[in-house]
């Protein structure tokens, strides 16, 4: 009986080249199973080439919806980045797509599933620890690491050596990825730090700042306990919101970063991503995080997020720890409800107000107005206590200094811990 293998199958080069390479490899049936996140594409086409290549069956399992709900809006709730500019979003997508691999590999009673990611990235370690997590017993196939292909030259030289169809060609450049939220980049020049990016011949959602028009854009966002629910008063789904923004914000330049990032594997690459959308709404949310927490559970938020940024970056979801922090995030969001509207305009955002039941912004306090909330000459105990530790260093680094003689040849003993027997320490203990 032949061995069947659940392969995560793209449509791209590297996974093309991985159905007849299982087949001379094992003596197996293949599995195509193709994740629709939301990413550009003709999965008429996709699943006739995996067919023409060699797999068995290719089904396409749309999880557009399960992918918003149930792994962006928890990284969003959180505000969550991975080293300060990236809004994680092929970390997000890979363990659900190491989800939907082995669910198909149960209901295929397969052996084993492959992959198709790369000896040095971080998507290996996404999928690995995914299904390692799920599936602890399903044995895990990464060609990459184990084939003698070096270069995606090489794999189009095996697929032409085979008559089989090559699903790019060698002028093609830049390495994407690509889901509902966002576009990743690389290659090309983006291989040098020091070459600026050629954004012109590179974006797909969004246009360059400077192309973009000069009159602002406007949008308000509805939330409730932290999740965004509607555009300018209109109740909308989490998928259409989404696409709603990329138009707006891409029209408007908004969302474009250029990364130097530390990979899980340990080397430094360099990605330019389009999060247009989703820079909207990390925007926005923390706005209202700023009006609506108190300043304790804003600052704590603030390492969470952080924490949390590094577990989903590292493939981490299905952990105790991103529970853990995920189920924090959540109890901060029971007063995330209201209303932010921002502007945009040239790949910049601003806030344009916020409002909400739960705002902690309270006018009769804050106005230089004196109120009966606040007393001014309150201030003055509050200040001596709060400053209480620096007030002793001062005094302490006034005083005299232990060794020192003073006058009349008397040694100062003064900061000396005292001792049982001294003079000075008896009678001290009542």
């Amino acid at each position: 009986m032949k061995k069947k293998i659940v392969l995560a199958y793209s449509g791209g080069l590297d996974t093309t080249v991985i159905i007849p390479w299982l087949k001379e490899n094992y003596d197996c049936d293949i599995a195509a199973v193709c994740v629709d996140l939301g990413q550009e594409a003709d999965w008429k086409t996709i699943k006739k080439r995996a067919l023409d290549t060699g797999a068995r069956s290719c089904v396409v399992v749309n999880v557009k919806k399960e992918y918003v709900e149930q792994y962006i809006w928890p990284a969003l709730k959180a505000n969550a980045l991975y080293e300060d500019k990236y809004l994680l979003g092929t970390s997000t997508a890979r363990p659900l797509i190491a989800k939907v691999l082995v669910e198909a590999a149960r209901k295929e009673r397969a052996a084993a599933i492959a992959h198709g990611a790369t000896g040095k990235g971080n998507d290996q370690v996404r999928f690995d620890l995914g299904i390692m997590a799920l599936a602890p017993e399903m044995e895990i196939i990464a060609p990459w690491r184990s084939w003698e292909l070096k270069s995606r030259e090489d794999e189009i030289r095996y697929l032409e050596e085979r008559k089989l169809p090559v699903p790019m060609t060698r002028q093609e450049s830049y390495s994407r990825d690509d889901n509902l939220w966002h576009i990743s980049h690389e290659g090309r020049e983006l291989e040098d730090p020091a070459k600026e990016p050629d954004l012109d011949s590179m974006l797909k959602m969004s246009v360059s700042p400077e192309r973009a028009p000069a009159t602002a854009a406007y949008v308000e966002i509805g939330f409730e306990k932290g999740v965004p629910v509607s555009l300018d008063g209109k109740k909308m789904d989490g998928v259409s919101l989404i696409l709603a923004l990329n138009k707006l914000g891409g029209a408007n330049g908004i969302g474009i970063s250029d990364i130097v990032e530390n990979r899980v594997v340990g080397m430094k690459s360099r990605g330019v991503y389009e999060t247009p959308g989703g820079s909207i709404l990390y925007y926005a949310h923390q706005e209202l995080e700023h009006l609506c927490l108190d300043r304790q559970t804003y600052a704590f938020k603030q390492i969470v997020a952080g924490k949390l940024g590094e577990v989903i970056y590292g493939g981490l979801w299905f952990t105790p720890l991103r529970e853990a922090l995920s189920a924090f995030v959540d109890s901060t969001q029971e007063t995330l409800t209201g209303t932010v509207r921002v502007k945009l305009c040239k790949g910049l955002i601003s806030s344009a107000g916020a409002v909400s039941p739960y705002s902690l912004y309270n006018a009769s306090i804050a106005s230089f107005t004196t109120g009966e909330l606040y007393n001014h000459a309150d201030a003055k105990g509050f200040i001596r206590l709060y400053g209480l530790p620096i007030l002793v260093r001062a005094l302490m680094q006034r005083a005299p200094k232990p060794g020192k003689k003073r006058g009349g040849g008397q040694q100062n003993t003064e900061g000396k811990i005292p001792r049982p027997g001294d003079a000075k320490s008896k009678g001290t203990a009542g």
